[in-house]
C-alpha cells in the first residue's frame, strides 16, 4: 500500500469495531427496506427526493454495505469513497429525518 493509503487506513482505525459495522448494516438495510416497501411514504417522511438527497442516499447505502461487511479497499481513493464516516453520518441524518 502507498503511504497515503496507510494514513487513510489509520484515520479509519477507530471505526473498526464490530458494533459500528453492525449498526452500519442495520441502518443500510433499514433504509433499503423502507425505500422498497413504500417509496412514496419514505420520500414523504424524509422530506422528498431531490438531486442532493437521492445520490447521497445511494452512496451511503452502498458504503454502509462495504463497511458493514468488513471489506477493506486497498487504494486510498476507494477508502475515502467508501468511508464509514460519510456513510454513517448520512444514514444517521436520514434516520433522524424519517422518524422526526
Amino acid at each position: 500500500m502507498s503511504n497515503l493509503a496507510d494514513k487513510v487506513a489509520c484515520l479509519h482505525a477507530p471505526m473498526d469495531k464490530a458494533l459500528l459495522r453492525a449498526l452500519s448494516l442495520i441502518l443500510g438495510f433499514f433504509h433499503v427496506a423502507m425505500l422498497m416497501w413504500d417509496p412514496e411514504a419514505y420520500a414523504f417522511a424524509i422530506g422528498g427526493f431531490n438531486s442532493v438527497i437521492s445520490p447521497l442516499m445511494i452512496w451511503a447505502i452502498c458504503s454502509s454495505m462495504v463497511y458493514g461487511l468488513s471489506f477493506k479497499p486497498y487504494s486510498w481513493y476507494w477508502q475515502i469513497l467508501f468511508s464509514p464516516y460519510f456513510s454513517l453520518s448520512i444514514l444517521s441524518y436520514l434516520t433522524y429525518a424519517y422518524f422526526y
